[in-house]
This record gives structure tokens, sequence and C-alpha cells, in this order.
């Protein structure tokens, strides 16, 4: 390759850091109780790794398990609670400020840190948190993220931190929230859905 002047285009494998600090988990209140009955009860959080330009960049998303609609969004080069926190924050904020919403995630420690924790206590949200390694437990948040990047990242990833955010912020607002139909809405995309709802009460 390097005498032919070929250079590879596959990604890097990517790999989570181990954290350092003391590991709190939550038990597994929601328990795979996926089917929701009203907006702002139950959400869902995670995060995923994006290639971008040179490096990772990282995307925290929360899903009001309702609809199956984003409401909160953040991304950044590092996979903190800085990162979870912007995005738990502009759920909040975008939701008008609810109370008696149940947050799950899995154990991370961007959503074990105290940082997470005390910003939950500061709004009043109860945690739950998916059993240690098991995926199915925050299967919407896996299904959200693997139509993600089947459906819209480019298979070599993005240019630019700029440019991945862009689209991605083009896919949540826009595709998935307005276009996108969902099984668990019959049919209906998550802003449809929860109109339907709205509307009927």
């Amino acid at each position: 390759m390097k005498a032919l002047g070929l250079v590879s285009c596959q990604l890097p494998s990517h790999k989570y850091k181990k954290a350092s600090q003391v590991h709190v988990n939550a038990p597994n209140k929601l328990d795979r109780q996926f089917c929701v009955l009203e907006p702002n009860k139950v959400w869902c959080g995670d995060v995923t790794y994006i290639w971008s330009g040179r490096r990772w960049a990282y995307l925290a998303v929360v899903l009001d398990l309702f609809a199956r609609k984003p409401i909160g969004w953040a991304m950044s080069l590092s996979p903190d609670s800085k990162l979870t926190c912007q995005a738990l924050s502009m759920a909040f904020e975008s939701r008008g400020r609810p109370k008696a919403v149940t947050f799950h995630s899995d154990q991370g420690s961007h959503y074990t840190s105290h940082k997470f924790r005390q910003q939950l206590w500061c709004y009043q949200i109860d945690q739950s948190m998916s059993r240690r390694g098991n995926c199915w437990d925050n299967a919407p948040m896996e299904r959200f993220f693997r139509s993600l990047k089947t459906k819209w990242v480019p298979r070599l990833g993005y240019r630019t931190f700029a440019e991945a955010k862009e689209s991605i912020t083009d896919y949540i607002i826009g595709y998935y929230s307005q276009v996108r139909s969902h099984k668990h809405n019959n049919g209906l995309s998550p802003n449809v859905a929860e109109g339907k709802f709205n509307i009927s009460y």
C-alpha cells in the first residue's frame, strides 16, 4: 500500500477510558417497561461516538419514551458528565421543567458521577439504571443510535466536528422527529404522535 500511495479508509477502533471515580449506580426502576402512557414521565439517555475529522466526537441524547421523541442532546469531544448534563438541561428546559420524571440510562461514569446525579437532584428527577452490561435494559436508546448510524451518518464519518454537529441536529429535529415513522407510534413520527396526544388532552 505504501509503495502504491494507498491509504486505508477504515475508521480506528473506539474504546472508552476507564473511570477513575467511585462507581455509584441506581436501581433498575424502569425494568424494561418502555410503553409510557404520556409525555414527560420517563426519559432515557445514552452516549455514542461518531468519527469527525481526525478524532471521535461524542453525542449524548435524551429521549422521551412516550413517543420516542429526542428532547435534549449535546455533542462534545469528551464523553464526560458535562456532556450528559448539557443534554439533560436542554431536555428539562425545552419541556417546561416538568415534575415527577424518571430518567433511565446505563451505568456509564457520565451518569453515575456526582455532577450528573446532583443535576438530577436539582431538577427533582428520579434516577433509574440498566443492569451492568445489559444493553436490552435501555433498548430504545440503542435503537435510536442504530437508526442514526445506519440511516444518516456517512460510512466514514464526517470531515469536521462542525459538520457532524450540524448534520446530526438536522437528523434529530428534522428527519427523525418530523418525518420518520415509528412502529411504536403506529406509523406516526414522534412529533405527530405527541401532537395527537396533546390535542386529546
